[in-house]
């Protein structure tokens, strides 16, 4: 079993799980339905082809750099009647970059690497509106646990992100797996794909545990140590204070 490792950061991401109606949300790291839908693009599947080699995949990601959270406004008209839809509110991640790991069977792992590095599909993150910045592809692994990949990934901040920490020699990354046999329990998100149909879309429930790592910084610089020349001492002389008394 191997692991691909991919570098997801751009200006604008977007992973929803939950968005419905007017409100598209976007979780604070990617979903497994999410890089699931970019493999298959990469690969060239149509939406409505069958996803259970790919859905079977173990998933794990990194929260590297956090970014911040955006919200657009956006409107739209009906193309027949030009009738103003309502306003929808859409929430983007703004540079934000994680690493995300799948875990698979030798030979399928091989391909997806082969698809990412030419992808059939440009890939995106979460929304079409969002291109990644430069390549994904961050190579394979031979360990099989993504989580323990990523434990050993090397920390792919942005430089000046890395910069703002470069008195930590180390930085503590947190990374949200899939639960397994034995491991606590936690929580549960709808993004578990079964169809990326357009006709009827389909998604099952997974459950997601958290955990850390300490990664070593890049840029860490200690602080510069400064030589101290010492001060001496003043002699202390109060009697110097005083003044003779006349005529004495």
């Amino acid at each position: 079993m191997s692991v691909l490792a991919l570098r997801l950061a751009g200006p604008l991401q977007s992973w929803g799980a939950s968005a419905r109606f007017a409100r598209r949300t976007t979780e604070t790291a990617p979903t497994k339905s999410g890089v699931i839908g970019l493999l298959a693009a990469a690969l060239g599947r149509d939406r409505s082809a069958d996803l259970s080699d790919l859905a079977a995949l173990r998933f794990a990601v990194r929260i590297d750099q956090p970014g911040t959270r955006l919200r657009d406004f956006q409107t739209a008209h009906h193309a027949d009647t030009e009738k103003a839809m309502p306003v929808s509110d859409r929430f983007y991640l703004a540079d934000a970059v994680f690493v995300a790991a799948v875990a698979g069977d030798d030979d399928l792992i091989c391909t997806l690497h082969a698809a990412v590095r030419a992808p059939v599909y440009l890939p995106y993150l979460g929304r079409r509106s969002c291109p990644p910045q430069g390549p994904v592809d961050l190579g394979m692994r031979e360990t099989g646990d993504p989580i323990e990949a990523l434990k050993a990934e090397e920390w792919q901040a942005s430089e000046w992100y890395r910069k703002q920490r470069r008195r930590d020699p180390m930085v503590t990354l947190t990374i949200l797996g899939e639960r397994t046999a034995g491991s606590r329990l936690g929580d549960t998100l709808r993004d578990q794909p079964v169809s990326f149909d357009p006709r009827h879309r389909r998604y099952t429930l997974r459950s997601v545990v958290s955990t850390s790592a300490d990664v070593p910084n890049p840029n860490f610089s200690p602080p510069a140590r400064t030589r101290r020349t010492p001060v001496p001492m003043p002699r202390h002389e109060p009697e110097a204070l005083l003044s003779p008394m006349d005529g004495s």
